[in-house]
């Protein structure tokens, strides 16, 4: 479905990384900055890097099955009412989305209601997925439909004018979809994986578990297909994010993770597409505790960790400036020789 990705490009990494050294500070101590500078170099191809012009936000959004037996704090419909509140304005993401300089767009996957737009629904697969406990999220159709509508997702951004990427999620249920898939895949046990989601409390904690439990054992055939297992245990807007991320990287665009949804997806589409991770860097750590064994899994690094649980890309969305300061302190300090700066002690 999809061939292996190209590395982002090592001779501008080796650029930026020596021009790094000759800036007027001591070689280091920017710390993280640095390094990301460094990333954003060796993605768009040349140093100094150049500022995102147009950053953008997709939000994927879908109802999960699981949500009947009482794993989230929220019922099923608050899922159909926040993608109307993201459509109009008023979410999170749209607030975060503004202060970061980036646009923001959310398409419903697999939402158990009406699209409310024609756009928002134009990509929709099915009226919610199948409860993982004890079916199938999908069915192999539908999960393919699912992929490919998050690819062509992400050559419409690209194809618009990109230049970055943040992938959202919106889902009463999705973490708890999206913890069997990094649990199975780290190969972790429920217990060290299942986190509070929405706010759930002990029970619903309990609840959680059992059903994360019982679909990692449905999973466990099928984990060496990456189509079987978002078809087993997914579900459409996760199996979207996963064709989006892996066309991005396919694309050459660079790509901020949020959080557990997105980053389980991610897992996924690094299968899909070998060598994507690359181009993807962890805008934050959430509190979940499936998400840190994702990244681990991915070898990402998070940006900022603020304690956040909330998706729809919202963690990514406050790393964005972080990513930005990158790019600016690269591209626009003076060198030592520009400065006319002494560049090291005299020696003693």
């Amino acid at each position: 479905m999809f061939s292996p990705v190209a590395p982002p490009d090592t001779a501008a990494a080796a650029a930026a990384r020596a021009r790094q050294d000759t800036l007027t500070k001591p070689r280091g101590a920017l710390g993280r900055l640095e390094d990301l500078s460094v990333w954003v170099s060796s993605c768009q191809g040349h140093c100094p890097p150049v500022q995102f012009e147009r950053a953008r936000i997709v939000v994927f959004a879908g109802d999960h099955g699981v949500a009947r037996l009482g794993v989230s704090a929220y019922p099923s419909e608050v899922t159909s009412q926040m993608v109307a509140n993201i459509a109009s304005g008023g979410a999170a993401i749209n607030a975060l989305a503004e202060i970061a300089g980036a646009t923001v767009r959310v398409v419903d996957l697999a939402v158990d209601a009406e699209p409310s737009s024609d756009q928002i629904g134009a990509y929709k697969v099915r009226r919610g997925s199948g409860n993982i406990a004890v079916e199938d999220a999908l069915t192999e159709q539908e999960t393919r439909e699912a992929i490919d509508a998050g690819r062509r997702i992400a050559d419409q951004e690209v194809d618009a004018g990109a230049d970055l990427l943040i992938a959202g999620d919106m889902g009463i249920g999705n973490t708890t979809a999206a913890t069997v898939l990094v649990a199975a895949l780290a190969n972790v046990e429920p217990v060290a994986a299942v986190g509070y989601g929405t706010g759930i409390d002990d029970a619903g904690w309990a609840r959680k578990t059992s059903a994360v439990r019982d679909a990692m054992f449905r999973v466990r055939p099928v984990l060496g297909e990456p189509v079987a297992t978002l078809q087993c245990c997914g579900g459409a807007d996760l199996a979207g994010l996963a064709g989006f991320l892996a066309q991005a990287a396919s694309r050459r665009t660079p790509v901020l993770l949020d959080g557990i949804a997105v980053t389980a997806a991610a897992l996924v589409a690094e299968q899909l597409a070998p060598g994507a991770r690359l181009w993807w860097q962890a805008g934050h750590r959430s509190t979940e505790p499936a998400h840190a064994l994702a990244l681990a899994q991915l070898g990402l690094d998070p940006i900022v960790d603020l304690r956040m649980r909330l998706g729809e890309g919202s963690g990514a969305a406050v790393a964005l400036p972080v990513l930005r300061a990158a790019v600016a302190t690269l591209s626009s300090m003076a060198t030592f020789a520009d400065a006319k700066v002494t560049d090291r002690a005299p020696p003693s």
